[in-house]
């Protein structure tokens, strides 16, 4: 039976994509222009239904009646905290589940990944109602259980440990603003539960070297305190690895590309103060050895200022001054 490859690390863009989240001044995610305040902390859960029926094999786009839909649903627990105005503390751990709706293939689930990132802002500058902003951010992500990464596309990830540095830029004029960004990331080993395996040649050893990775991330539409709307577009290139040959099993090492458009929306409740309500679509644009993906999420975050009390009570009475 063919087994063909997944979008897997698309469940890593996916959480670098959709993963919006909280605002009550100033907060968001490790790959957008806002920063959470000082002593703020904003966490929350956020769901992802992502399917596909159709893939490309290499760079032949078809499907597979042995598959039919493959779905990976996502459940993740996200934060950010703000050690500083300028410099901020994420992480974000899913949950996957994965589904065929036809053949004998069973769908697999677990925990997943966990991810932190710390998050810096070294420069912003306002010119007039205009404001400029650059960012640099750094990144690991390991494994968190035993799962393998040997039976896509239902595996629930690649088990590589990965090293991930970007480079950020953000403008934003009156309520518009646009985001631009690049990352590299570095992928380490992975084990497998097998003594040998065939990529375009045979390799007598249960360890697989992953190519590196980079993604390029452009977003842009309309932010204020209380709503933000965007687009997005996501290019993820796999520097390196091979093609899923014709009719073959699909291997941790191939060589993955994808890019995506989609849409994020956030809004900030007024009656409840610190909790804020997601959603978010995206689809795959084109691809190479992955699924063609469309996805639909949401979620709720809620930020506690942790701030002394002594230094909130000198604030309200400057601000009653």
């Amino acid at each position: 039976m063919q087994i063909i490859k997944t979008s897997v690390t698309r469940i890593v863009c996916l959480l670098i994509i959709t993963m919006a989240a909280c605002i009550p001044s100033k907060a968001q995610t490790e790959i957008d222009g806002i920063m959470m305040a000082k002593n703020n902390y904003c966490s929350g859960i956020m769901y992802n239904y992502s399917s596909w029926d159709q893939y490309w094999e290499g760079t032949l786009k078809r499907n597979n009646l042995n598959l039919g839909t493959v779905s990976t649903s996502m459940i993740a627990y996200m934060g950010n905290y703000g050690i500083s105005d300028k410099l901020n503390v994420l992480f974000g751990l899913p949950y996957i589940k994965t589904k065929a709706s036809a053949g004998t293939l069973h769908g697999m689930q677990g925990l997943q990944d966990l991810s932190l990132w710390v998050k810096w802002m070294p420069y912003e500058k306002e010119f007039g109602k205009s404001t400029l902003s650059f960012y640099a951010i750094g990144g690991v992500s390991v494994p968190v259980s035993d799962y393998t990464p040997d039976l896509l596309p239902l595996s629930i990830g690649l088990r590589s440990k990965t090293l991930s540095l970007r480079a950020m830029a953000d403008y934003q004029i009156g309520s518009w603003f646009a985001t631009a960004s690049a990352t590299y990331v570095v992928r380490d080993k992975v084990t497998l539960d097998r003594e040998s395996y065939y990529t375009t040649q045979l390799h007598n050893t249960n360890e697989v070297s992953m190519p590196d990775a980079s993604t390029v991330n452009i977003r842009a539409g309309y932010r204020t305190g209380r709503l933000i709307a965007e687009a997005v577009w996501n290019k993820w290139t796999t520097l390196g690895g091979f093609d899923i040959t014709r009719n073959n099993m699909p291997f941790v090492s191939n060589r993955m590309n994808a890019s995506m458009l989609g849409i994020n929306m956030k809004y900030n409740l007024k009656k409840i103060e610190g909790l804020s309500l997601i959603a978010n679509g995206n689809i795959t644009l084109s691809g190479r050895n992955m699924g063609q993906a469309s996805t639909l999420g949401g979620g709720a975050f809620y930020v506690i200022d942790f701030s002394s009390k002594k230094k909130k009570e000198k604030t309200s009475s400057t601000d009653k001054k």
